[in-house]
């Protein structure tokens, strides 16, 4: 197992290298949650669901009645 002074060692050299342009190896928290959709597939599926159910009984009113 690594010594604590081997592991601070390893992570400022890969910190050195991220901030000298390399690509992480793994993206931050940030960049995932500034990636991910603000409305959630679910919601969005809801909302689609009320305005087309909306739109054909509005259709059925005006031919039918």
């Amino acid at each position: 197992m690594p010594t604590q002074f081997e592991l601070r060692q390893k992570n400022a050299q890969f910190a050195n290298a991220v901030k000298a342009g390399k690509k992480a190896v793994k993206p931050s928290r940030q960049e995932q949650l500034s990636k991910r959709n603000p409305v959630s597939l679910w919601a969005l599926g809801i909302v689609l669901f009320v305005v087309v159910g909306g739109v054909l009984f509005e259709l059925a009113r005006i031919l039918f009645l």
